[in-house]
């Protein structure tokens, strides 16, 4: 199949009020650039947003399919599930740590370097963590758009009574009335 079938603009000029605009036009109005003038200055920030405080949640009010947490929490056991190497990929790591605070605990899925961070008996902080669904169960994971931070030992007991973890979750469709 040709693309000539899905856009019939492509040699031709692009159709009114599709937003584009020829490369020959948009080149042929600005003022044209000075070779390394710019590339010597330095550029000045856009206006600097001040970064807001980071809002800590504890254990047990997370709930299944949330993301965007912060808390801290001690590193209670850390066990591997899995350790290959591949190839394509090197060396794959998974293990599974039971992290707790003050109101809960709570298994994290950790992967490759986060390893060597979740040691047992220190405490972290999890920045942008997100809940995953394992089993119906909960999971507390960190992917590339989260963080976590070893800090110093806080001075909290855990509660490991209430293992938000062992709770199971059910998916269920809920079907729209009609009046």
């Amino acid at each position: 199949m040709s693309t000539a079938a899905k856009r019939p603009y492509r040699r031709g000029a692009p159709p009114p009020g599709t937003g584009y605009v020829p490369r020959a036009t948009a080149t042929a109005n600005a003022p044209a650039p000075a070779a390394d003038a710019d590339a010597a200055k330095p550029r000045a920030p856009a206006s600097k947003v001040p970064l807001r405080k980071p809002v800590f949640t504890t254990i047990d009010q997370l709930r299944p399919q949330t993301h965007g947490h912060t808390l801290s929490a001690r590193v209670l056991s850390a066990r591997t599930v899995l350790d290959k190497t591949s190839p394509h990929l090197g060396r794959t790591r998974v293990a599974e740590c039971l992290v707790g605070d003050h109101t809960g605990t709570i298994l994290v899925t950790a992967r490759n370097d986060q390893i060597d961070l979740l040691k047992p008996d220190t405490t972290v902080i999890f920045r942008n963590a997100k809940i995953d669904m394992f089993k119906g169960t909960m999971r507390l994971a960190v992917d590339k758009w989260g963080r976590i931070e070893v800090t110093d030992a806080a001075d909290f007991k855990v509660n490991e009574d209430n293992n938000m973890s062992l709770v199971e979750y059910e998916l269920v469709d809920v079907a729209e009335e009609e009046d």
